[in-house]
């Protein structure tokens, strides 16, 4: 569900989540089954001046900790030694980067980060909290590795992670 609007309310969660001043937020794109934030949008170019090529943030506390495990797993190393052999996979996968600048075009040209997107799209992966959060605001089929890691963070043995079962609540 999208949001367009952020209200006090989605501002004061996400402060909590993030735990800093928060820069850039355009809309909430993806909230869990209990209406919390879980991804936001941001403004291309923060208030400041500064260039920010990441698009979609991932909020949740529960789903960046999903993420992190996963990451210190070696998931993106292996992801990025698979995009030098699937030729599918990596066609993909550079479609994903391709719908990624797609869409931060659409709100704000920038020119300093003209073709870079996030997460290391298209050629490897390098964080897969940004991949999640593109398979989050934009939905499934768009993002193959974002898709694979919602999948795989589900899986997890000690704190699997889903938006339909989060037990993240504020504070």
């Amino acid at each position: 569900m999208v949001t367009l609007t952020v209200s006090d309310g989605d501002l004061d969660v996400l402060r909590q989540q993030l735990g800093r001043p928060l820069r850039g937020v355009r809309a909430v794109m993806h909230r869990c089954l209990d209406g919390h934030p879980t991804v936001v949008e941001t403004e291309p170019r923060l208030p400041d001046g500064t260039p920010f090529p990441t698009l979609y943030y991932l909020t949740c506390p529960r789903a960046m900790a999903a993420a992190s495990t996963l990451e210190s797993l070696g998931v993106m190393n292996e992801m990025s030694a698979r995009l030098t052999e699937d030729d599918a996979l990596a066609a993909g996968y550079r479609l994903a980067h391709e719908d990624y600048l797609g869409r931060r075009e659409r709100i704000e040209h920038v020119e300093e980060i003209e073709g870079v997107s996030a997460g290391g799209m298209p050629e490897r992966v390098k964080c897969l909290h940004v991949l999640v959060a593109h398979s989050l605001a934009v939905g499934r089929g768009v993002n193959p590795l974002g898709d694979e890691t919602l999948g795989r963070m589900a899986q997890l043995e000690e704190k699997p992670w889903t938006s339909a079962t989060c037990a993240w609540r504020p504070e």
